[in-house]
């Protein structure tokens, strides 16, 4: 009975773990076109401060929770790891007001293929197919960098890529993080440490931010902060834990899609040639990367 019990279960934990990717690949898909809708009404440093503001009000009681939690703010790694996170969304933001929504989503499909090449730099292997991947992408980004088309400056694709290299950074610095006393203390911890650092670069930036926004602004800093921000985070390490890395490195795609998706629908962006052969280049790419990952031995 406990037998049939378990695999009753299996087929149910792990598409409750297919679900938690989906949602977690659609968050953060609808981080681009919240973000440029706030941009008009505020500059791009303060909406994420004010993404992170939101955040980290709804982080705090996983980490200050009890004085385990707490201690994760001792921890070097949670202290660099979130001044990472923050400054990448910094200036991937940065990049965001210099190009169209459908522009920097696409971008983001070159994440597979950056994490590809500094897995090698570090001595991991990569399979033929994973590089035959990273070519794709790479060629991707370079003809949409190249040719914009009017969907965004060089300056912007140019920061845009430079915040990939920053988030690649946290990704490979958050894997020494210390094990989580609690359900969402590490990220809670670096959200609210993000915000300690994108803050008062904000007020350098800009002064204080406007807070006179209107009723459809404040409801993307929420949809920012709460889901783009906790929850996709939250819905990721679920499903990624119970799926593994190559599986779940799949959902990265969803973000570029669901974002250049959104673009073009709601914001009136141009799917030119150049987007369109780029940007399917890049996640085709990006698809073979995480596909061609050399997967574990299946247990017997």
């Amino acid at each position: 009975m406990d037998a049939l019990a378990r695999a009753g279960r299996a087929p149910q934990g792990k598409a409750l773990a297919f679900l938690a990717l989906v949602a977690a690949g659609g968050f953060w898909g609808m981080g681009f076109p919240l973000g440029k809708m706030i941009m008009a009404e505020t500059d791009a440093a303060h909406v994420v401060m004010l993404r992170f503001t939101v955040a980290a009000l709804a982080a705090a009681p996983f980490a200050l929770r009890n004085a385990a939690t707490r201690r994760l703010f001792r921890s070097p790694v949670i202290l660099f790891g979130g001044a990472l996170y923050g400054l990448a969304f910094l200036v991937q933001f940065e990049g965001l007001a210099r190009t169209s929504v459908t522009l920097s989503a696409l971008l983001v499909g070159a994440m597979p293929a950056f994490i590809a090449v500094s897995a090698r730099l570090l001595g991991e292997t990569v399979s033929r197919v994973a590089w035959i991947g990273v070519a794709a992408a790479t060629l991707g980004a370079a003809i949409i960098a190249g040719k914009p088309d009017g969907a965004g400056s060089v300056l912007g694709v140019v920061l845009a890529l430079s915040a990939l290299l920053v988030f690649l950074a946290w990704l490979h610095l958050v894997r020494r993080a210390p094990p989580s006393p609690a359900p969402l203390a590490v990220t809670a911890a670096t959200i609210m440490v993000a915000l300690a650092t994108v803050a008062p670069i904000a007020f350098v930036m800009h002064g204080p931010p406007n807070l006179a926004l209107s009723p459809m602004a404040w409801a993307g800093v929420i949809g920012q902060g709460v889901l783009a921000t906790l929850l996709a985070t939250a819905a990721w390490q679920y499903g990624a834990a119970r799926l593994g890395s190559a599986t779940a490195g799949v959902f990265i795609n969803m973000e570029p899609l669901i974002g250049a998706a959104i673009g073009v629908a709601l914001f009136g962006d141009h799917l030119t040639p150049a987007l369109g052969i780029g940007g399917a280049l890049i996640i085709t790419g990006s698809l073979a990367v995480v596909l061609g990952e050399p997967r574990p031995p299946a247990e017997v």
